[in-house]
């Protein structure tokens, strides 16, 4: 019998991350580090208000652009805080999550053939999806030395004929680096030059600790060549309910619209409805998750670096990005060892592109105490190399 799996599904690979945490589940007393995933709980107001939906019996259909009063809400919201003005009638599509909306956004404009940068380290899922869109992904490498932010030098390298657009994400998933306005300026003079687009996932632009979060498209002329990608996940606490939403330039919302349609149909009304009073009167949680952050950063980042773990201070996210090359262990090496030996999980950073390499992504979405417990584990272990 033949192969019935069609050759683009064979040539992604399974998810990095996935692998880890699978194999945390078999295991017992184990400290993971691993996912990216809030440990708060939803914000209470937020539940009862979907709760309060269903009971009244809302639970249908909604248009596929998602609930109007969401979208209202959303233009409202990111006109307020980050100068992005968007219609809500054209330019705001509701997404099952922001990886939907990635999905979308790269099959909308992906034709074969076409080459799709891709800032790395950077989230397991942009090259593939480029990759099942029939387009070519090319890595553009963001190192340490330029506390892992896109270099434009760097960038004009990668550029050719075939390239169509750039992906990034800042606040950045795994490194917790942040592009600042300055920084996105000199990004935004050669995707301007070259004629690109630019997908700009902002999905941790809540989770940033010394400055504000700078949306891409309100950099120079980027508003009409940008399509921004963002959600509820991460700010408040709302993975499992999957609401993302698309923003982009009326054209190519449509074009992304098609596709949901199809695939999708709508995002669950329920999680809607929850997003809604999200942005109504979850602020105060919200913030006091992103303090907490703050707290777990400074104090776990500083015992990186004191057990012998270099570590730069991320900016944002929720994630520390420690090296182990003095070690003289791969990253996958090391993280292997660290969960069969101590039962601690983390990821290793080249599962994230080859600028991840020789690092590994701790999350530090949890307790303080589970911190501390696995500052000793991990100098336990190192101790032992």
């Amino acid at each position: 019998m033949r192969n019935f799996t069609s050759v683009r599904a064979q040539e992604i690979p399974p998810s990095g991350i996935r692998k880890f945490f699978d194999l945390v589940l078999t295991m017992e007393d184990v400290i993971s580090l691993g996912v990216g995933e809030p440990d708060f709980r939803t914000p209470w107001n937020i539940c009862e208000s979907s709760i309060y939906a269903i009971e009244q019996g809302v639970t249908s259909y909604t248009s596929n652009k998602g609930l109007q009063t969401l979208r209202d809400a959303l233009s409202r919201y990111l006109a307020q805080h980050y100068n992005l003005n968007y219609s809500s009638d054209h330019e705001i599509i509701i997404t099952s999550g922001v990886s939907e909306a990635l999905d979308i956004a790269i099959r909308a404009i992906v034709d074969p053939g076409d080459e799709v940068l891709v800032a790395q380290p950077g989230y397991v899922s942009y090259g593939p999806c480029v990759t099942l869109a029939g387009g070519k992904p090319v890595p553009v490498r963001c190192v340490e030395k330029d506390h892992f932010k896109l270099n434009p030098d760097t960038l004009a390298e990668q550029i050719t004929k075939k390239s169509k657009a750039l992906i990034i994400n800042f606040p950045n998933n795994p490194t917790g680096a942040v592009m600042t306005e300055s920084d996105l300026k000199a990004v935004a003079d050669l995707i301007i030059d070259h004629d690109l687009l630019l997908i700009s996932d902002e999905v941790y632009a809540e989770l940033t600790y010394e400055t504000r979060h700078c949306a891409a498209a309100t950099v120079g002329a980027l508003r009409e060549r940008t399509i921004t990608l963002n959600g509820f996940s991460k700010a408040y606490a709302m993975t499992g309910w999957r609401i993302g939403y698309l923003c982009a330039p009326r054209e190519l919302c449509d074009a992304a619209l098609k596709i949901h349609q199809y695939v999708m149909l709508c995002a669950p009304v329920m999680g809607q409805v929850g997003a809604v009073e999200a942005l109504r009167s979850a602020e105060e949680e919200k913030n006091s998750m992103v303090n907490e952050y703050r707290l777990r950063r400074n104090m776990f980042v500083a015992g990186l670096n004191r057990i012998g773990l270099p570590c730069h201070v991320p900016e944002g996210a929720f994630y520390a990005f420690p090296s182990v090359e003095k070690t003289g262990l791969s990253d996958v090496e090391f993280a292997e060892r660290l969960l069969k030996e101590q039962r601690v999980a983390v990821v290793p950073g080249s599962v994230f592109g080859s600028g991840g390499e020789g690092h590994l992504r701790c999350a530090y979405a949890v307790s303080r105490k589970e911190l501390n417990e696995a500052l000793l584990r991990m100098e336990a272990f190192l101790n032992t190399l």
